[in-house]
């Protein structure tokens, strides 16, 4: 099941974010990030359980989706895709939807590439621990 985030679960997402980036982003600034009126959560849940999140920000008709991430033992199970193909679907009004990732993660690539999302561009030394280059890819509506 996928559903709107609500406060009680930026814990959960901040947690989420330590497991899963280097970079992680603070509880206080996911909070931030949450009060603003153009961005968007959405929660995966197994069980009643959150085990995934998706944001997404939206700036006039475009889609930027900031960070996906699933717990790793829920990985490989389509929940990415679900959150993804989620938010394509709710926003299809938009003129496109863009992400970054990194090159080496093939299989979030390979996702996306099945998505429909194409590959536009790369922001050079875009990540941190390791350093990478950042793919830029965008699904056109």
């Amino acid at each position: 099941m996928i559903r709107e985030l609500t406060e009680s679960d930026i814990g959960f997402v901040a947690e989420l974010e330590r497991i899963c980036f280097s970079g992680s982003c603070s509880e206080q600034s996911i909070r931030d990030s949450f009060s603003c009126d153009n961005n968007y959560f959405f929660i995966a849940e197994e069980d009643n359980k959150p085990v995934g999140y998706i944001e997404l920000s939206v700036a006039a008709d475009e889609g930027y989706i900031y960070n996906i991430a699933v717990l790793p033992e829920y990985r490989k199970k389509g929940i990415g895709e679900a959150l993804t193909r989620y938010v394509c679907e709710l926003f299809c009004d938009l003129s496109f939807i863009t992400l970054e990732v990194r090159p080496s993660n093939t299989a979030a690539v390979n996702l996306y590439s099945k998505l429909g999302f194409e590959k536009v561009g790369e922001r050079k030394n875009y990540y941190r621990k390791p350093a990478e280059d950042a793919l830029l890819m965008t699904k056109y509506n």
